[in-house]
């Protein structure tokens, strides 16, 4: 098995490709271990030490590092585990994906399919490209509420991303759109 490594805009986190599906259409995002318990892939990196953060693509994992690590050390190990954990045939999800719930007015529903579908065609492409994902979390009173995953969280970057790019291209594309801004959950 050969698995593939990428840099992605934020220096703490690299992406892996293992050539094969993780998550399919879905996503996981891991901000600690404690919330890794039903993936046996993510437990198992962040059984490694250095690991801050684990997320789950279609075809890609991306691990963020803490900061006091680096990945001349890590990235073998990380590297190892993915290897190992396909290798072995373990699950990467064990039981259902849990998900928010979205903060949507029912008026607003047509307004939020246009927004879905200009995040699910024209940002989640390139923001998994990067390694992360974006989540719609909400509309209301005119302000999208996206949720910043994997390589994208805490990317040094995300901020201009959000506002500059995201922002912009739903305003001019969904003219009730007035802002966007980034949740945490």
């Amino acid at each position: 098995m050969f698995i593939e490594t990428e840099g992605t805009p934020n220096p703490a986190t690299l992406k892996f490709l293992p050539g094969r599906d993780v998550m399919g259409a879905a996503t996981a995002d891991f901000a600690a271990p404690e919330a890794a318990e039903r993936s046996p892939l993510a437990t198992a990196l962040f059984a490694l030490p250095g690991v801050a953060r684990v997320f789950l693509g279609g075809d890609f994992i991306t691990v963020t590092k803490a900061n006091e690590t680096g990945w001349q050390s890590l990235k073998p190990q990380v590297l190892g585990a993915i290897m190992e954990h396909f290798v072995a045939g373990r699950p990467v999800i064990e039981g259902g994906q849990a998900d928010a719930a979205e903060d949507v007015a029912p008026e607003d529903a047509e307004i939020v399919l246009q927004i879905k579908e200009l995040l699910d065609t024209r940002v989640r492409p390139a923001v998994a490209g990067d390694g992360g994902d974006i989540v719609f979390r909400g509309f209301r009173d005119g302000v999208v509420r996206l949720h910043m995953q994997g390589a994208c969280s805490g990317c040094p970057s995300s901020t201009a991303t959000l506002k500059h790019g995201i922002e912009n291209m739903l305003k001019h594309y969904v003219p009730e759109v007035t802002a966007v801004e980034q949740v945490a959950y």
